[in-house]
C-alpha cells in the first residue's frame, strides 16, 4: 500500500505544479519583473515629484548647501571689499567736489564798486541833475539812492569839514611845518628845498594866507586861480595842493571859498549813491572818463565836468566852472566812498556794501573810522596817505590793499 500511496502523492504534486505554471504564479518567473521595477520611477521622476522612496537619493543634498556656503564664503571677501571700493569712489568723487568748491571760490563775482557822488551847490540845478542821470545811464552806472541835503544841515553837522577833512586839515587845522610835504616833489616843482622855504617863513596854509594878504576867502581864491593859471601849482596827493601865490607857498588856498559855497543860506547838494561793475567800468575810468579831472578845462568833452563846463549857461549855472567849483564830486576809491556815505548819510558799517567786506576780512570798525579821515599809514610800499594808497582801485583790489596796511 505504501508504494501506491506514494505514487498518488507524486502524481498530485505534479498536477499541482502544472496548474500553477499555467496560472503564471511562478515566483521565479516574476523575479525579472521585480528587478525592472526601479527603472520606471526614475523615468517618472523627471516629470513628476519623487515618491516617498526618493529621500534616499536625496541624502547627498546636505553637501550642496555646504558647497554653496563655501562658494559664498569664497565670494564674501569681494562683498566686504565693496564698501571699501564705494568709499574709494566717494573719496574720488570728493576730490572733484573739493576742486569744484575751489573753483567756486575763485569764480566768486567781483565786488560791486560803490561810490558817493554829489552835485555841488553852485551847479545844483534840475538840468544838471538830469545831465548826471543821463551820463550814468549811458555808462551802465546804477543809482541806488539819491537825495538833497541843505546848507543848514551841512553847516550844523560840519559835513563839509568832515568831507574835505584832508583838504581842511591842510588849509586851516595844521601848520605848514607839520604837513607831510614830499620834499623831492616840492624842490622839483619850485626849485627850492622844502627846509629852506620853511626857514625863510615863506609858507602858510589858507587861513594864514588870508591874514598875510589881508583878504577874504574870495580874494585868496582869485590869487590862487592866478597862480594855477601861471603853472605854479602842484598836487602832492589827494586833497593836498600847493601854489606859489605871489611870493608865498600856500597850501589849499581854494578851500576857504569852497566851504563858504556849501553853507551859504538857501543852497544844497544833490547826492547819488551809485554802483557799477568793474568788468564794464573800472574805478579809474569812472573818475577819469565819466567824472573828469579836477580841473574841468582838462576834462574829456563827454565827461560830466567837461559837459558842465561847456554847457554851464544852458544848465542854469551862474558862473563858469573852475577847479574849486567844478560842478560835481565823486569818491576817489571804495574806501573814500564808504567814508563819505558814513559822513553824509550816517551809513552803518555792517550794512554798507564795502564796510561789511572790510569787517568780514578782519579790519576793525575802529580802524575803518580812523582811515576815514585819511591818516598817514604804513604799508609795504612805505608810509603815506591811505586815500592816496587806494586811489582809483576797484573794490576787490582796494580790499586786498587795505589788508596790507599796518593796523
Amino acid at each position: 500500500m505504501a508504494p501506491k500511496l506514494l505514487a498518488v502523492v507524486a502524481l498530485g504534486a505534479a498536477a499541482f505544479l502544472a496548474h500553477k505554471s499555467k496560472a503564471g504564479g511562478d515566483k521565479p518567473a516574476a523575479e525579472p519583473k521585480k528587478s525592472d521595477a526601479p527603472k520606471k520611477p526614475e523615468t517618472k521622476s523627471a516629470k513628476s515629484p519623487p515618491k516617498p522612496a526618493a529621500p534616499k537619493p536625496a541624502a547627498p543634498k546636505p553637501a550642496a548647501p555646504a558647497k554653496a556656503d563655501s562658494t559664498k564664503t569664497a565670494a564674501a571677501p569681494p562683498a566686504k571689499a565693496a564698501p571699501a571700493k564705494a568709499d574709494s569712489t566717494k573719496a574720488a568723487a570728493a576730490a572733484p567736489a573739493k576742486a569744484a568748491s575751489a573753483k567756486t571760490a575763485v569764480a566768486k563775482p567781483p565786488l560791486k564798486n560803490s561810490a558817493f557822488v554829489f552835485v555841488k551847490p553852485a551847479a545844483n540845478t534840475a538840468a544838471t541833475q538830469a545831465l548826471v542821470k543821463e551820463v550814468f545811464a549811458a555808462k551802465s552806472i546804477s543809482i541806488v539812492s539819491e537825495g538833497e541835503i541843505d546848507a543848514a544841515t551841512i553847516d550844523a553837522n560840519k559835513l563839509i569839514d568832515q568831507h574835505y577833512y584832508a583838504i581842511a586839515s591842510k588849509a586851516t587845522l595844521t601848520a605848514p611845518k607839520d604837513l607831510p610835504v614830499p620834499a623831492d616833489k616840492f624842490k622839483a616843482k619850485f626849485g627850492v628845498e622844502w627846509t629852506e622855504a620853511l626857514a625863510e617863513n615863506v609858507v602858510c596854509n589858507a587861513a594864514e594866507a588870508c591874514a598875510r594878504f589881508e583878504c577874504d576867502a574870495d580874494g585868496l581864491n582869485d590869487k590862487w586861480q592866478a597862480a594855477k593859471d601861471a603853472g605854479t601849482m602842484i598836487k602832492f596827493g589827494g586833497g593836498f595842493y600847493c601854489a606859489l601865490v605871489e611870493d608865498v607857498y600856500v597850501f589849499n588856498g581854494f578851500f576857504m571859498t569852497m566851504r563858504a559855497g556849501f553853507v551859504k543860506p538857501g543852497v544844497s547838494i544833490h547826492y547819488y549813491v551809485v554802483e557799477f561793475d568793474e568788468k564794464h567800468l573800472s574805478w579809474s575810468d569812472f573818475r577819469g572818463a565819466v567824472l573828469g579831472p579836477t580841473d574841468p578845462a582838462d576834462a574829456p568833452a563827454d565827461s560830466l565836468r567837461g559837459r558842465i563846463l561847456a554847457e554851464y549857461q544852458a544848465l542854469g549855472i551862474e558862473s563858469k566852472p573852475f577847479t574849486g567849483e567844478n560842478g560835481v564830486h565823486a569818491s576817489a576809491s571804495p574806501l573814500e566812498g564808504l567814508a563819505e556815505r558814513m559822513n553824509w548819510l550816517g551809513a552803518d558799517l555792517d550794512g554798507d556794501v564795502f564796510g561789511k567786506e572790510l569787517i568780514a576780512a578782519g579790519v576793525s570798525p575802529e580802524t575803518i573810522k580812523a582811515w576815514s579821515v585819511d591818516p598817514a599809514v604804513t604799508h609795504p610800499g612805505g608810509k603815506g596817505s591811505v586815500f592816496d594808497l587806494l586811489e582809483d582801485l576797484d573794490a576787490d583790489a582796494c580790499l586786498a590793499k587795505c589788508l596790507t596796511v599796518e593796523r
